[in-house]
């Protein structure tokens, strides 16, 4: 096929190409100036067809018999020219994006360039070689390129659309956490002569080293622990609840946009985001301390902010028109929980600290 010095002059060409690319990046790396011309997202998936169509292109290329500098080299030419415009147009539809939506449009363009630069990398090292697996490569390349630039599709293009979606997957890891927390075990009384004597045995067949069990049984809350554990999991099923009609209030405020009634207030939004994301993380932190043995401070710490962070969403949302009656009943039955599981922690707080305190040497 191809001579060595072809393929370094293919190589120093592409080279170029990338470092333009990775140039007009920079660029991306800021949103658009709010006095540019907002480009459509329609626009950039209209680019982005033209490039899975041209990508299809070096697929047939290297499925003919004999590969021409000329064609590799006009058909790099003509790729990397769409992927500028790609860039371009995308770095137009950020015009007015607050941090998440801008962050969406970046992560999908970063898939859009990395499957390319692959692409085009690998037709430029298999020049000249006759290797058929490189040959082979080719078209899971080429469809690797397509499902990056499909995937546009599904990307936000709206702030209120890329916020809800954020907020979508916070409800997803809560539901993770919830989960795990309904596979809590209390620990059986009724069990309890069955467990010593199955336990008596054991010790006779096995060595004192063998602690198999002793994880799982570990992992047992006692009635007073289990209690908590119970409450924790009510509460938590209705944070979900309250962050899914914070959800639907924010839906509600994408139909206003689209009717062109909702004054938009993007920073507003962000806020409501990052108060739900970090309900996430303690809810995260609640779950993690119910294991035996409990820690009591941390989850009063986590409710603490969870609360917080409620009373925080309710003033936002209420700010930016979005607020409801059944919201504010769901905020309302969440804080009934709230106190009713700070007071059952409290309770066991002083529970625990009896012993404690009858532990102490009053001459020390």
């Amino acid at each position: 096929m191809g001579s060595e010095g072809e393929r370094e002059q293919l190589n120093r060409t592409l080279i170029e190409y990338l470092n333009t690319v990775h140039e007009t990046l920079q660029v991306l790396d800021q949103t658009a100036a709010s006095s540019s011309e907002k480009v459509s997202w329609n626009e950039v998936i209209q680019m982005a067809e033209q490039l899975s169509k041209q990508a299809t292109m070096v697929g047939m290329l290297w499925n003919g018999e004999k590969l021409e500098l000329k064609a590799l080299e006009e058909n790099m030419a003509t790729y990397f020219n769409i992927l500028q415009g790609f860039l371009l147009l995308a770095h137009g539809s950020t015009v007015g994006a607050g941090h998440t939506l801008a962050s969406c449009i970046h992560a999908s363009v970063k898939q859009v360039v990395d499957s390319s630069f692959v692409l085009m990398k690998e037709s430029v090292s298999s020049y000249g070689s006759s290797s058929k697996t490189q040959k082979l490569s080719f078209p899971k390349l080429v469809g690797t390129v397509w499902e990056s630039c499909s995937a546009l599709k599904k990307t936000p293009s709206t702030n209120v659309t890329a916020i809800g979606q954020a907020m979508t997957q916070v409800t997803v890891s809560i539901k993770d956490v919830l989960r795990e927390m309904k596979e809590l075990k209390a620990a059986s009384l009724d069990l309890e002569e069955e467990f010593r004597d199955k336990a008596s045995e054991e010790a006779e067949s096995k060595p004192e080293s063998d602690d198999s069990d002793a994880d799982d049984l570990g992992n047992d809350l006692s009635p007073e622990e289990m209690k908590i554990a119970q409450l924790s999991t009510v509460f938590v099923s209705e944070t979900l609840v309250v962050i899914n009609k914070l959800i639907r209030a924010i839906i509600g405020l994408l139909k206003q946009e689209s009717q062109g009634t909702f004054a938009k207030s993007t920073d507003s939004l962000e806020r409501l985001l990052k108060l739900c994301q970090d309900i996430g993380s303690q809810v995260d932190e609640l779950g993690a301390c119910l294991y035996p043995p409990q820690e009591i401070p941390a989850m009063k710490a986590a409710l603490h902010k969870i609360s917080g962070n409620i009373d925080e969403i309710q003033v936002e949302l209420e700010h930016i028109k979005g607020s409801s009656e059944d919201f504010v009943q769901a905020c309302t039955k969440l804080k009934i929980l709230l106190r009713q599981l700070e007071s059952e922690l409290s309770c066991s707080d002083a529970n625990d600290l009896v012993p404690k305190m009858e532990n102490l040497d009053v001459n020390s």
